[in-house]
């Protein structure tokens, strides 16, 4: 007995340490479901996973506790046989949902979490839409052509609705991840409402995110999953041939520097000229190229951990979705400008996309990155 109690004892502790854990909290009534059961899940990247759950009784209240989210946003459901309100945590929040069988997923309250609220406003739309192509699907009035027109018609409609309104209002958001990856489910099956692998317009919708994402939850396994599949998307839909322009020989070799000013998201103008003092990387790129968020990345780690020591980065985009530029560059910690009447191009003699220069801190190009031959960090250091 006296070898158990300290096992025992060992046992209470761990118990206790991981009580100790910071959780969020998940209340409220679900009524009219005496004696349903009602479940607590997890929508991991590898399924649904139940974390918890109770037998409901005559007045509907319930209240979970569960390990809070690391590193990024998860997402979460409440469920009671077929029916599932989807929501998602930050943190330690405590969210409260007041709804009602057998209508739960469409009429309830949520309080306590903005992205709930949102997911709620994207599921209620959600269920509106796939109402909508049932019942053109059961149509016995439709021709072929026309019955396939107005399905197209009510997606795309939807589509445009979700980008404006979730997806590019604030794409670091969990409410736009979960915009993004929402599938829709009609007679014909269960398909994405985006297609992150063959429509370039809906690649974009998933880069957005994933630049965002990238930013601010950069080692997530939901943001490399949103990288993996917006840079697969863009090697599907790229172009065959690459961006090129008109070589001026001349300015190749230049070896002082060509001042260019271009406007950034907020028409702010910025100067090269005006860097003189830190070590420049200049840098013609397009974020709609599918290395764009590997490379953004790589660009990322330069920036933190030189920026101190005076490296900065001009970034000049050449992408001609303006708005796709805007929502891509957002929330990156450097100079982000844009060009559209091709002069900087012209004048640095850009052939491939994309390209960089590298300035030293009396404003003179040092190295062009068609010809350097060690790395770009090696070649950084050099110059701080």
């Amino acid at each position: 007995m006296k070898k158990i109690l300290p096992l025992i004892a060992l046992f209470a502790f761990v118990l206790a340490s991981c009580d100790n854990k910071p959780k969020f909290h998940v209340e409220g009534n679900i009524t009219e479901a005496a004696d349903s059961m009602l479940y607590l899940e997890q929508a991991t990247l590898d399924g649904i996973q139940k974390i918890d759950s109770v037998k409901l009784g005559t007045d509907g209240s319930f209240s979970f506790k569960a390990a809070a989210p690391v590193g990024c946003p998860e997402f979460y459901d409440l469920r009671v046989g077929n029916h599932v309100i989807n929501f998602s945590v930050d943190s330690t929040e405590t969210i409260t949902f007041v709804a009602k069988l057998p209508v739960m997923e469409s009429d309830y309250t949520v309080e306590g979490s903005e992205n709930s609220s949102k997911i709620k406003e994207i599921s209620l739309m959600q269920q509106s839409v796939q109402a909508k192509l049932i019942a053109i699907e059961k149509s016995e009035n439709l021709l072929p052509g026309d019955l396939i027109d107005s399905l197209n018609n009510v997606v795309d409609e939807y589509k445009e609705r979700i980008k404006r309104d979730y997806i590019f209002q604030e794409p670091k958001s969990a409410y736009a991840y979960y915009a993004v990856c929402q599938s829709l489910t009609d007679l014909r099956g269960t398909f994405m409402l985006f297609n992150p692998v063959s429509n370039r317009d809906d690649v974009k919708c998933y880069a957005t995110v994933a630049t965002a994402w990238d930013g601010f939850y950069p080692d997530a396994p939901r943001t490399q999953q949103l990288c993996n599949m917006a840079i697969k998307g863009m090697d599907n839909t790229a172009t065959p041939q690459q961006k090129v322009v008109q070589v001026d020989e001349s300015k190749i070799s230049e070896s002082g520097i060509i001042d260019i000013t271009l406007p950034d998201v907020n028409s702010k103008l910025h100067s090269i000229r005006d860097l003189k003092g830190k070590v420049v990387l200049l840098d013609f790129t397009i974020y709609g190229a599918k290395e764009s968020l590997e490379r953004t990345r790589m660009l990322r780690s330069l920036y933190e951990r030189y920026h101190a020591q005076g490296f900065e980065i001009y970034q000049i985009s050449l992408d001609d979705d303006v708005h796709f530029w805007k929502y891509s560059c957002e929330n990156l910690p450097w100079i982000c400008v844009h060009e559209t009447d091709g002069t900087a191009t012209n004048v640095y003699g850009i052939v491939n996309i994309p390209t960089f220069f590298l300035v030293n801190r009396s404003n003179e190009i040092v190295v062009r990155s068609d010809f350097m031959t060690g790395s770009l960090e090696d070649e950084l250091l050099k110059l701080l």
